[in-house]
């Protein structure tokens, strides 16, 4: 793996598929995970959080029936912590749209996927099961509500065993 610049903000970057995902650290546990464009150069854990974190993202694109078990920061609001709650509980190979997370945890759609938006923690709190009611995307073709790459979603809910996005 090499380092990047631009990497220097992540504790570990790990090429996927789908692009990449950094990974950052603090106090020994994970504070952020996000999806990366590949032209983020790989960059190799700085720390034993962000190897295990690195270890646990190649299991899951290996299997994705892998469940995480990291340890991620206390961060968010009540409610962001709501949704990602009802959100980390949709099986895999499922999808729930935004209404229906909304009328589970008794809120409103559009809220639901500002809290997606807001998620920190990519793949261990799978947004990517979320959709909007007429399909994948929300108002843009490129982009759903919550601001996710289309294609990333696309092949995380094929590596799910989601058909038809």
């Amino acid at each position: 793996m090499k380092n990047t610049q631009a990497g220097d903000i992540f504790s570990a970057i790990v090429h996927v598929p789908f692009g990449g995902i950094g990974i950052r650290t603090s106090a020994g546990v994970i504070v952020e995970m996000v999806t990366l464009p590949r032209h983020f150069g790989e960059k190799d854990a700085t720390d034993a959080v962000a190897d295990k974190a690195v270890k646990q993202i190649l299991r899951y694109i290996d299997k994705p029936d892998y469940r995480f078990k990291l340890p991620l920061a206390e961060v968010g609001s009540d409610f962001q912590r709501r949704v990602w709650d009802a959100i980390a509980s949709i099986p895999r190979g499922e999808v729930r749209t935004y209404g229906q997370i909304a009328k589970f945890i008794r809120s409103a759609p559009r809220a639901v996927g500002q809290a997606c938006g807001a998620n920190w923690f990519s793949l261990v709190i799978p947004c990517h099961r979320v959709t909007a009611a007429g399909g994948l995307g929300g108002y843009s073709h490129r982009d759903d509500e919550d601001g996710f790459p289309l294609s990333v979603k696309r092949w995380l809910l094929a590596h799910e065993g989601v058909d038809g996005y």
